[in-house]
This record gives C-alpha cells, structure tokens and sequence, in this order.
C-alpha cells in the first residue's frame, strides 16, 4: 500500500511539474480595457483542475468576463480566490 502512495506521489510531482513547464506564461496584468468588479473564492475542491474549474464558473456566474487566480493551496482539500474582471 506504501507503494502504491509513493508511485501515485511521484507520477502526481511529474504530471505538475511537466505542465508548468508546457504551459505558457499567463501575462501577470489584466488588458488594460478590463475594470476588476470583485473576487470570488471556493473550498474543497479535490484537486488543481476541480479548483480552476470551480473558480471560472464561479466567474462566470458573477457576471465576470475574465478573472485571475491570485491565491490556491490546501492539503486534502483545497480553497482558492480569484479577482474577476468586467
């Protein structure tokens, strides 16, 4: 069972480490036509991909139509915040 965490562990590390560097880098600004109308934040997501997908339709919803990540973390589960732009 040890085994099983440590293989999971490694191929999870490799995965995330491996997209960061396929991606490309987001520009760390808004457009500049782009007025911020809140932040919004979610718990419990299960993972990164659960996290940003719960973070966008939270966006959304709010009327948003682009938003930032600006903080994630957690250990089982996890929570994150997002500024979201009109």
């Amino acid at each position: 069972m040890e085994n099983i965490k440590i293989f999971a562990n490694a191929l999870l590390l490799t995965t995330a480490s491996f997209a960061s560097v396929a991606a490309d880098q987001p520009t760390s600004q808004p457009a500049a036509d782009t007025q911020k109308i809140g932040v919004v934040s979610v718990s419990g997501a299960s993972n990164l991909s659960a996290l940003e997908t719960e973070l966008a339709n939270k966006a959304a919803a709010s009327g948003a139509s682009s938003y930032r990540i600006i903080s994630a973390g957690g250990q089982n589960k996890l929570y994150g915040t997002a500024e979201i732009f009109n």
